[in-house]
């Protein structure tokens, strides 16, 4: 399914207008401590709390999302998508994929450790950085956090990604801190 490009600039400053309490994973979160490997998607995890759950659901209605699935219209995505935009409907799922005005978004429950453990937000949280995602202040997890659940997925695409992760970790202390905190 084809669909907008992707834009995590609009899609950080939605979720922040909207106080969703999320933590940045995947390609854009490995972005944000200096890698350069283009992504095309977000992936997060948010926390599970009805609340944010619901301020979730209000952000991702503001960006238009509707289900992503291969081989579908947009048009039959909407029309699978109604309900789906339901804190009850992210409390049952491990993953969601979505497409939305400034292109696709994963919404993760957890995110796998070097020995496959599952780790949540909660988990994470407090191993993250806050970091500046243009005009925004975001919660990044772990660069460690972020290269061991690429190990642990082994798909081609994140076996590709590793060499340069690895090398910026070196160069991070272990991929707690962004370059730029280091300094």
């Amino acid at each position: 399914m084809d669909g907008p490009t992707l834009d995590p600039q609009r899609i950080v400053d939605v979720f922040a207008s909207h106080e969703v309490d999320y933590l940045l994973v995947g390609g854009v979160g490995a972005q944000q401590y200096g890698a350069t490997r283009q992504t095309l998607d977000i992936d997060f995890l948010a926390s599970f709390q009805r609340d944010n759950l619901e301020r979730l659901c209000r952000a991702l209605a503001a960006l238009n999302a509707r289900l992503r699935v291969e081989g579908i219209s947009d048009r039959e995505a909407i029309k699978l998508s109604q309900g789906v935009l339901a804190p009850e409907y992210f409390q049952r799922a491990e993953i969601t994929t979505l497409m939305t005005d400034a292109g696709p978004l994963d919404v993760l429950h957890d995110i796998p450790a070097r020995d496959g453990t599952r780790l949540t937000f909660e988990d994470l949280r407090g191993r993250g950085s806050d970091l500046n995602f243009g005009e925004v202040r975001v919660r990044v997890a772990a660069l460690a956090d972020i290269v061991a659940s690429k190990e642990w997925a082994n798909r081609p695409k994140d076996r590709e990604a590793l060499p340069e992760l690895h090398a910026l970790q070196s160069t991070s202390g272990g991929g707690h801190a962004p370059p730029s905190e280091l300094d």
